[in-house]
Formats: structure tokens, sequence, C-alpha cells
């Protein structure tokens, strides 16, 4: 694929506009140098100088079908000459298809849809629906997450950046969810870190008092804390625990849904319905904004005459409902559900077993379908990690050199902490993952120099 670049390209005015008046999330913005961007295609993207980048973190896991899926960029087109928008109260056919597409999809009796911009308001949706359903004020969630950036998101989310807006006084309540690699709990064995995490959680609800916890929520897979794959029995007993003491249990499935681990939602991994699961990413691989909450029989009766507190102008938008309704139809049509889940055990899988081998600097490899961590280390016997936790600036160098270095190869990687998540779309090619793993290996000699092995 050649790059082509528009008749006007001119990056550095791009970049400069850029500078004077965008100002980006998570960002120092005197310290940040954002790469300015002429086009993208399926698995990759360019800048205005031609330089091809294979695209190994889906932007931000969210493009699964891919950059610019002509049938998904049709649909909108063609929705946008039919009725751009139109306010939530109405009766939309593309809004009520979406809908239908979605609970299709969904476990058990989650058939009823609320329509939201993004994951973060899916997430401050599915909490207020759990308060209001249950009277009570608590929700749990786990270290190691991220729920978003809104008000009660980002005091559900357990990494770093919940620090600077934590309120202390949200109801929010964290613990520490199953991770056997760096394990809370000592154990040493899947089995046991699955019976410890469940009865540590057990023992949080009953020393908070299960009267007064509304929700239990868990990222089904979590993404950008680590790509910890559960073990097994560890969602069916969060389940079991939410229906002993009247808990509503949500699964955040922003990053894990629509096909990302070879499966439409990962819950269906272990054959667990929650009761809510908010979706965003994926569902239209973000060329509109869209996420939204399934919800389950129950809770939808809760508000069969009582007046749901909550909406949002853009709810269920035409236009993002259009790129859903192509989105989902694209993937049947093309079976990517199905080729996430080959490439995970048949690919990627295989060939980051095959690089943790060659390379001191890996510690472990973890994932299912197109959705994978590798855990960087400076020794591998006490699992010391690469960087130190939240590392920032020269204690994070090392991490910072090895990001330089995929991208210099032309692969652009998704890093966070001391990991490297290969997270590429759902619908990259045999030949193209495996260019993109040839590239890692590569790039990890980098990451290797900062290893007690390398002396």
């Amino acid at each position: 694929m050649t790059p082509h670049l528009p008749l006007d390209a001119d990056g550095v005015a791009v970049k400069a506009a850029d500078r004077k008046h965008v100002f980006h999330s998570w960002s120092a913005q005197d310290l940040i140098d954002p790469l300015a961007v002429a086009g993208a295609e399926g698995s990759y993207f360019w800048d205005y100088d031609g330089n091809r980048y294979l695209d190994f973190s889906s932007q931000l896991v969210n493009t699964n079908i891919g950059h610019q899926h002509p049938k998904v960029v049709a649909a909108v087109q063609e929705q946008a000459g039919r009725l751009c928008t139109l306010a939530p109260g109405f009766a939309v056919d593309v809004r009520s298809e979406a809908a239908r597409l979605i609970a299709e999809r969904t476990p058990g009796d989650l058939d009823k849809v609320f329509f939201t911009n993004g994951g973060a308001e899916a997430v401050e949706n599915a909490v207020r629906m759990a308060r209001l359903h249950t009277g009570r004020p608590k929700v749990l969630s786990a270290y190691r997450s991220y729920h978003g950036a809104t008000a009660a998101a980002i005091n559900l989310t357990g990494d770093p950046r919940r620090w600077p807006s934590d309120t202390g006084a949200a109801g929010v309540v964290h613990f520490w969810g199953p991770f056997l690699y760096r394990s809370p709990f000592h154990a040493a064995t899947g089995t046991e870190e699955c019976e410890r995490a469940l009865r540590h959680l057990e023992d949080t609800v009953v020393f908070e008092g299960p009267a007064s916890i509304a929700a239990i929520i868990l990222e089904t897979v979590p993404g950008t804390a680590g790509i910890m794959v559960p073990p097994a029995g560890y969602l069916a007993g969060v389940r079991e625990l939410c229906d002993r003491y009247g808990i509503v249990f949500i699964l955040d499935e922003v990053m894990s849904g629509f096909g990302r681990t070879g499966k439409w939602f990962a819950a269906e991994h272990w054959g667990v319905t929650p009761d809510l699961i908010t979706f965003a990413k994926g569902v239209n691989s973000g060329y509109v904004p869209l996420g939204g909450v399934a919800i389950s029989g129950a809770i939808a009766e809760t508000f069969a005459t009582r007046p749901y507190p909550g909406g949002l102008t853009y709810s269920g938008h035409p236009l993002a409902c259009a790129a859903a309704v192509a989105t989902i139809a694209t993937m049947e049509e093309e079976g990517v559900v199905e080729h996430a889940a080959h490439l995970g055990r048949n690919v990627i899988g295989p060939a980051l077993a095959e690089i943790a081998e060659r390379h001191p600097s890996v510690g472990e490899v973890r994932g299912l379908g197109a959705f994978w961590a590798v855990e960087l280390v400076r020794d591998r016997r006490p699992r010391e990690p690469l960087v130190p936790y939240n590392a920032a600036g020269a204690d994070n160098a090392p991490m910072a050199e090895f990001a330089v270095a995929c991208k210099a190869s032309g692969l652009w990687p998704f890093v966070n902490m001391n990991r490297v998540h290969v997270v590429p779309p759902c619908t990259v090619s045999e030949a193209e993952a495996k260019e993109g793993l040839a590239l890692l290996d590569e790039a990890l000699t980098v990451a290797d120099r900062h290893t007690t092995a390398a002396g």
C-alpha cells in the first residue's frame, strides 16, 4: 500500500495549527510533539512525509475493523444524505437497528440498549442505573483498571490517572482483582489466585456492608491496565457473590467487546451474564463517537413506570448508529470475530511465546484474540518491571527508547508503563500481523539492553 497524501499536503502547517489551538488529553501541553497524520487505510496510517506505520495500537484499541473500511464509510455517507441528526426522544430506524443488533449479541436477557457518546458516559450511566435500582450508594471496582475520565468513571478507575481527580468521597471502594504474574495473594497457580481473589472480594463486601453496595464493576479483561485474562471460575464467582448479596454486576466491555478477544463480548469465554454491559470503541470502530449500556430485564423493569433520570443530546446519534449497523454487518459478513480468534490462537500467541524465549526483557505474554500484553522486566526472576510503576522522565527512559525504536521501524505500538500491548485491528491479515511481530521482535533488543542479563 502506497500512502496517498492530500493534494495540499503540509504537515508543518497542520502541526503548527495543532500546537496553537488544540489542548491535548493526558498531556503537559508544552512537552508533546504530536505526529501530523495525512491518511489511513486498513492496518496502516501515514504522515505527510509518506512515512507509513503499521498500527499495532488500533489507535486506542478501537479501530477493530481497521481504518476507512469502505462499507462503513459508505454507510455514514448514505445516512448523512438521508438524516444527519435527530433528538433521542424520537424513534429512528437506524438507532433501533443498531440496538437490535447489539442486543442480539449480548449474553442472556440484556435486550435494552441505552446509547451514549462513548465508554466513560456508558460507565456513568451504568453506575447510576445500579444505584437507582438497588437504592444503595457504593460501587466496588478493581485496582489495575480504567473506566473513563468523567466524574464517576475516573473515581472507579484503578490506575494513576485517577489520583489528581479522586475526591475520596465518591462512594467507590477499590479491591484487588486476580493477576497471577504479580499476585497480591501470594498464589502459585491460577486456581489459588481465583480462590484467594474471590475470598478477598467477599471480605471487602462483608466489611463494607453488603446492604450499602450497589454494584461491582469489572473490565471483563482489563485493557490499558495490562490485559490480565481472568482465571477460570473468577467471573462466575463474582456473579455468584453479586447474586448472594443483591449487588448489580457490571462488566465493562468498552475495550474487550466487539470481537477484540475473539468473541463478540469477552464474557462469552466464561459463560457469564452480568446485569449491565458497557460498550463503545469497537461497536463502530470509533468512526463516529458511540457507546452504551446493555441492560438486563430486571433493571429495565425498574424504569418501566419510573423515569430514568439521565440522557444525552446525542444519545443514539444517527450517523454513529449507521456506523455501528454497518460495522456489525461487516464483521458478520467478513468473519472478523472468528479471524480475531484465529490470530490469537495461531499467529499472535505462538509468535509472542517464541519472542519471549529470545528476549530477557520479556517476563510474560498473555492475551486472547487480537488483545495481548507483553510484560517487560529488568530481571525475570524477581519479575522487576523494566521501569517503576507510573514512571516518568528519566525513570521511564527504557520504555521511551523501546517505543522510539518501534516507530523508527514503521511499527506504531501501544505502550503503557512497563508493557507493550499487541492490539492490531481485528482485521489485520496474517502477513501484516507477522510483519508487526517481526518489527516488535527487533525493537525488543533495545529493551534487552536495560536488563540484568545485559550486565
